[in-house]
């Protein structure tokens, strides 16, 4: 095999000294593991490293690659058949075991590895993207729907507090039902809900599920557009399937809150954002794409920011390619086709300035939002922000493991849910490398590129610093936009570049586990935890729904300033959310448990759920920790039983007693 010299890469090109600038800090960052045990620490920089390892290699060997190695034919026409026969079986496995069980999640990632592996090893002649799209939506329907279907009520915490939304909305017949709060200020998500009650005139649960339920699992075709307008179809298919099997994606198809439909703007948005750099735009494009910012302004406020950065990120690309090192012209047209940057000071301004105009009179504690989001967000600075400053700290987790040595099944798991965005994340690294080159930079990818350097900032980099104002599980599902497209061009540029032998081990790694990692991800099931005894399940069966209804009559559902500090409910988190946010007792918090001793508290609620998987209850110092309570330790025997339906159990204080 002959390799380039160094003369022929031309080392200070661009994407070479990136490549070797990310691996270089990769290693400066590998010594802070020793520092703190935060998940990200650990594997970021390993990861960054691989990537930039192989790009090099991919330019040392680009002119070597063999050609690349594809499916027989045979196999690539039965593959569609036994894909959606396995969407049949996940169908009827739901059905038949009542839940998605770890059964069903083991059959779905085969299913998503089926899928993947026919995109990427696929020949050009047996390549199908109409029916390749047609697996991956139905297997995003699927993978969400059962999910739904097997549970009596919703899935999350939120989503309860938005039903009783909807339901005051429709009480009142007027939107005024919700002023108190900060979604008056955004109420695209409950407007549409409610509209769709009364279109269908079916329930609010129903209607949900009819509107935003419906176009959560369509929105991922917008993730195929935008990447079409980039790269060929293979890899926009690609990019499409990367995105829909992505686990916090998968998370807002389920709990269905302003947060989901804020994404499927959102990705609407940065589609007409991209397409506005590709093609001869008009004004009509322009105006599409103008509306479509209102709109995530208007759904939620999360949402909002996220697009903002989106934008902040555009125009900085606009600047680099008028002001910048980069010019006008670039001489590769096979990879993108050139165009003068778009101006996008207005749209900026535009969005920024009816930002601040809406976050102004939205109610929010006893200001404005955004009065009371900087007047939050200035204490963190003050008084918590540092270095390192993770959740838990450093020295905790290090006491914590001095303490008890973890077994290997708590080691693994929080690799397990982070598998998945490591993944996606080192081929995105990759695809990054290849934009910055000179001759294949535009202001398209670039905004891509530095979109998710920017979210990545919120997501990584300011937790680390104790700054987590900004919600940053909330950005996940919005940063896998830009990096399954860059992603997707980071294995078109691994599969054209590398010899056959190392591209099919490296790509046959992404095709077996990217699925299943994602699918694995806790995100993915938070109605059924596939590792139950770490992971809180955040849905209900029916007698525990039923429990809270009953629990509301037999109390008579009393406001929260009418219940004295001794009467507060005590349960486990989550369960406790469902009373408070349902008004079924508004005054209920986590039960406070010792380490292997009883609750102290006079008005607690027992459920089965306690005994058997992972619930929250919090010590004497007020620290969450995950423990699995007997009846006794909450229900104590001096107190007495007012409800129970043999699996829930409410107690008080027994009138003996008194």
């Amino acid at each position: 095999m002959t390799y380039r010299s160094l003369s022929e890469l031309r080392p200070l090109r661009l994407d070479t000294v990136a490549a070797i600038g990310g691996f270089l800090l990769a290693a400066v960052l590998l010594p802070l593991r020793l520092l703190s045990s935060q998940i990200y620490l650990e594997t970021v920089p390993v990861v960054l490293g691989t990537a930039c390892a192989l790009y090099l290699l991919s330019l040392y060997q680009g002119d070597d690659a063999g050609a690349f190695p594809t499916l027989p034919s045979a196999v690539s026409m039965a593959l569609p058949s036994v894909v959606l026969a396995g969407l049949a079986g996940l169908v009827a496995l739901t059905v038949v075991q009542g839940a998605r069980t770890p059964l069903f999640f083991g059959l779905a990632s085969v299913v998503g590895t089926l899928v993947i592996g026919q995109i990427i090893f696929a020949s050009d002649h047996d390549l199908h993207p109409g029916l390749l799209l047609l697996q991956i939506v139905c297997f995003a329907f699927v993978f969400r729907f059962t999910a739904l279907y097997a549970t009596p009520g919703y899935i999350g915490i939120d989503i309860w507090t938005h039903h009783s939304f909807v339901e005051s909305i429709l009480s009142d017949g007027s939107l005024s039902a919700i002023s108190h709060d900060k979604h008056y200020g955004s109420p695209f998500y409950h407007l549409l809900v409610a509209a769709s009650s009364l279109l269908y005139d079916v329930p609010i649960r129903t209607a949900l599920y009819l509107s935003v339920g419906l176009v959560m699992p369509l929105s991922v075709l917008l993730i195929y557009a935008t990447t079409n307008l980039l790269v060929s179809t293979r890899w926009a298919v690609l990019a499409t399937a990367f995105y829909a099997f992505g686990s916090h994606v998968a998370r807002w198809g389920v709990h269905l809150i302003p947060t989901s439909l804020g994404l499927v703007f959102f990705l609407a948005m940065l589609y007409a954002l991209i397409r506005v750099m590709r093609i001869e735009y008009t004004i009509r494009d322009f105006s599409l794409l103008l509306l479509l910012s209102v709109a995530v302004i208007l759904t939620h406020q999360v949402s909002t920011f996220i697009m903002l950065v989106l934008l902040l990120a555009a125009f900085v690309a606009q600047v680099l390619f008028v002001i910048g090192p980069f010019g006008l012209t670039r001489l590769d047209t096979s990879v993108f086709r050139t165009k003068k940057p778009v101006n996008l000071v207005g749209l900026v301004v535009f969005n920024a300035g009816l930002t601040i105009f809406v976050w102004s009179l939205t109610p929010y504690g006893e200001g404005s939002f955004l009065e009371t989001v900087l007047l939050y967000l200035g204490e963190t600075i003050e008084e918590s922000a540092g270095f390192l400053n993770t959740a838990g700290g450093s020295a905790e987790a290090a006491d914590a493991g001095a303490e008890a040595t973890p077994t290997l099944v708590e080691q693994i798991v929080p690799y397990v849910d982070t598998l998945g965005f490591l993944f996606l994340l080192g081929v995105t690294f990759v695809g990054c490398l290849y934009v910055v080159h000179r001759r294949r930079a535009e202001q398209s990818v670039f905004t891509l590129l530095l979109a998710a350097a920017f979210m990545l900032v919120f997501v990584l980099g300011l937790p680390m610093f104790g700054i987590r104002n900004f919600i940053p599980t909330r950005w996940f599902a919005f940063l896998y936009a830009p990096m399954a497209v860059l992603g997707a061009i980071g294995v078109r540029t691994l599969r054209g570049s590398l010899t056959p032998a190392l591209v099919v081990s490296v790509l046959l790694l992404v095709v077996l586990v990217y699925p299943g990692a994602m699918i694995l991800a806790v995100e993915s099931n938070a109605d059924n935890p596939v590792f139950s005894d770490h992971h809180e399940r955040l849905a209900y069966d029916e007698s525990e729904l039923a429990a809270v209804e009953s629990i509301a009559a037999l109390t008579g559902s009393p406001d929260g300033d009418e219940i004295r500090p001794d009467q507060q409910l005590h349960t486990d988190h989550p369960y406790q959310t469902l009373f408070s946010r349902t008004g079924a007792y508004p005054s209920t918090t986590t039960a406070t448990v010792p380490e292997g001793g009883v609750a102290d508290h006079g008005y607690t609620v027992y459920r089965s759920e306690q005994s058997t998987d992972a619930t929250y209850v919090t010590d004497d110092d007020g620290n969450a920790r995950i423990e699995q309570l007997s009846r006794t330790q909450l229900c104590r025997p001096e107190q007495g039983t007012v409800y129970t339906n043999g699996d829930v159990t409410m107690c008080t204080p027994s009138p003996a007693g008194n």
